[in-house]
């Protein structure tokens, strides 16, 4: 991570969509109908989700950078956003504001087929002067010409470049080589690292400086610096994952960008995508950061050593960290 900014502002660049979601008993198999609930039209998309997530944990200051369309969905997404304090910068678009189409099981997982409309647009003439941004927080739901220039722009301005590798894809080295934070479920790290050997070698494999690996239910595991830090998940009874991860990253970039350890950072994080699984839908499910302090006092977090031993690694390695 560069640290070479003394502000809080993070920049999120990337996707927004207007969510249609329909809780179901299951997530449909090819070619079967299932009848579900009552429709909800709510705003998401991964960037916007993770601007909510930052806003919400405080201390940074957030802008959110997307392109949008000349429509009614435009509308639900920015005052969302704004209502939460994110400054929105929005280039406009012929084509629709994206959308999403996402089925909720009662097992609490999800299905999501996304029409990506203007986040296709985004092009890398539009990332702004970053001034006094200390974090830029980039995905994978705009173009991955539009990303890569987005984090080469932010390397050279000697902003610390977050990237959410998702949806699951493999990447251009030359976007890898501009990243310092790269945060991956394991799938998205397979997609990158090969998919052969243990977490802890694939981690290593990224060759990105700090690189974290989401685990679900597990916690999750992160290499920085040789040194692997493991944080268990804290133990909830969920009821909808739809923005878990990216109250992950929008959470941690805050944490990073007010210029806390990594550790705490990940606890915290951890802490609050949890938190959001215990809630329906996407944006609604973030929670704010004092809700997060006191959920962090009275739950229950997994065993370490467990998720280490997961991973690939002893918890008798000195290279280890485990948190609490």
């Amino acid at each position: 991570m560069t640290g070479a900014r003394s502000g809080t502002r993070v920049m999120v660049a990337g996707s927004a969509n207007v969510d249609f979601v329909v809780r179901a008993p299951h997530i449909p198999a090819p070619g079967e109908t299932v009848l579900g609930g009552d429709l909800l039209v709510v705003p998401g998309g991964k960037g916007a989700n993770q601007a909510m997530a930052c806003a919400r944990a405080g201390g940074a200051q957030t802008t959110f950078l997307a392109a949008l369309g000349d429509d009614a969905f435009a509308g639900i997404v920015e005052a969302s956003l704004l209502k939460a304090g994110v400054s929105v910068q929005a280039v406009r678009s012929a084509r629709s504001t994206g959308a999403a189409l996402i089925t909720v099981s009662d097992d609490a997982e999800n299905a999501i087929t996304v029409a990506p409309g203007a986040n296709a647009s985004l092009k890398p003439s539009d990332l702004p002067d970053l001034g006094d941004t200390r974090v830029l927080v980039l995905q994978l739901e705009t173009p991955i010409e539009t990303v890569t220039a987005f984090a080469q722009a932010g390397r050279a301005a000697g902003v610390t470049v977050l990237l959410n590798a998702a949806p699951a894809r493999s990447l251009p080295v030359s976007l890898l080589r501009s990243v310092d934070v790269l945060v991956v479920n394991e799938a998205e790290l397979a997609a990158i690292a090969g998919g052969t050997g243990t977490i802890a070698e694939q981690l290593a494999a990224t060759g990105v400086a700090c690189v974290i690996a989401t685990l679900g239910s597990r916690g999750c595991c992160a290499l920085t610096q040789g040194q692997y830090i493991f944080q268990p998940a804290f133990l909830v009874d969920p009821c909808d994952t739809t923005a878990a991860g990216d109250t992950f990253v929008g959470v941690l970039a805050a944490a990073l960008a007010c210029g806390r350890s990594l550790a705490d950072g990940l606890a915290d994080a951890s802490a609050a995508a949890a938190l959001s699984t215990t809630r329906h839908g996407a944006q609604s499910s973030i929670p704010e950061m004092a809700e997060v302090a006191a959920f962090r006092l009275q739950a229950t977090g997994g065993n370490s050593a467990d998720l280490a031993s997961y991973c690939g690694l002893e918890a008798a390695s000195r290279d280890i960290e485990l948190n609490a």
